[in-house]
């Protein structure tokens, strides 16, 4: 005899004796619980990337352009959102979001670069 409770309600489960949900409704309810504060970290991460990435598309439409740090931050750039970084020879560091770059030159003047 199998008395086995459902994770998410309480329910009896009927079924495989591996069985933990009473249906997939509560399988889902149970998981996106338990997944809520991790996918809540990525949806945020991804937002704050994909804004960072539109801003930089926005303001660098011929491939290289400069601007100031000011306009960065005017339209909500956030310099701590990057997916990677390339250190040259001479050693600047160029930070990227996906193929869209920056390289700070100075306090106030950034260099905006696409990668082919």
């Amino acid at each position: 005899m199998n008395n086995k409770k459902c994770l998410e309600c309480g329910d009896k489960v009927i079924g495989r004796v591996d069985k933990k949900f009473c249906s997939d409704y509560c399988r889902n309810a149970y998981n996106n619980k338990v997944n809520k504060e991790s996918k809540n970290l990525i949806r945020n991460t991804n937002n704050r990337l994909r804004k960072n990435y539109k801003i930089l598309s926005e303001l660098n439409t011929s491939g290289k352009t400069k601007v100031t740090r000011r306009k960065l931050f005017d339209r909500g750039f956030d310099f701590k959102f990057i997916t990677s970084f390339y250190t040259t020879k001479a050693g600047s560091t160029y930070f990227y979001v996906y193929d869209q770059g920056y390289l700070e030159l100075d306090i106030e003047i950034y260099l905006l670069v696409k990668q082919d």
